[in-house]
């Protein structure tokens, strides 16, 4: 198989979080919600390297309170971040040696992502290219105009809500990220980067409970699903 890397990136402020804590550092169960998200990564056999991409004063602190308590068995390097999260993972693709393999983009603050969900989108990229997660809109969608009045409503049935992990193949979203920074183009996540060379992008059916812990209300849904042991 090709080299499988992934790069987890974990460089928010937690703004939202309303926290003096990283929202990645916050603590679920006994450990960081990132130690959480390396453990998945670490335990599932199809990925060869990962890749962690922090803010760099916080280097040290994640190799002591994130790397080291859940004792990894696959090599992990910490990479310093970027300015935004696009920066941040651009700088995780330079660090990987292997330009021939895929690469698995995640965010650090989804820690109920499975080892199965991960194998099956690399088997994705590996036959497509490019291969995300994506689920149904369950509500009604309405796009506004500039006042806020409905200027139409959107058919949900062709509607998914990208989530991570996002796989690709390394050429095509290394030049995808190249040709972002040469043009200035801040993307909403990395799939976008890759349908701007004009590559289609499979999306299969991820899951609700891979959640993106960035507010509160996010973090006490994060505990209910931890304290229930619900993972795919």
């Amino acid at each position: 198989m090709s080299s499988i890397s992934a790069v987890i990136v974990a460089g928010g402020k937690g703004e939202r979080m309303r926290t003096n804590i990283r929202k990645q550092y916050l603590v679920l169960g006994n450990l960081p919600v990132l130690s959480h998200t390396l453990a998945v990564f670490d335990l599932c056999p199809v990925i060869h390297r990962i890749y962690l991409v922090v803010p760099e004063p916080d280097r040290d602190f994640c190799a002591k309170e994130v790397v080291a308590p859940i004792e990894p068995q696959t090599p992990v390097h910490i990479v310093a971040g970027g300015a935004f999260r696009q920066a941040s993972v651009y700088h995780g693709l330079c660090a990987i040696p292997d330009t021939d393999g895929v690469a698995v983009i995640h965010d650090g603050v989804r820690p109920f992502v499975s080892g199965g969900q991960i194998e099956t989108v690399v088997r994705g990229a590996l036959k497509y290219g490019a291969c995300i997660f994506g689920i149904p809109a369950v509500d009604t969608l309405k796009q506004v105009d500039a006042d806020n009045y409905i200027a139409r409503t959107v058919a949900r049935q062709t509607i998914r809500l990208a989530q991570t992990p996002q796989a690709f193949q390394y050429s095509i979203i290394k030049k995808a990220h190249d040709l972002a920074m040469s043009d200035g183009v801040i993307g909403t996540d990395d799939a976008s980067l890759v349908e701007r060379l004009g590559v289609r992008v499979l999306v299969i059916p991820g899951s609700p409970r891979n959640i993106k812990i960035t507010t509160p209300d996010d973090l006490l849904m994060a505990q209910a699903i931890y304290d229930a042991g619900i993972r795919e």
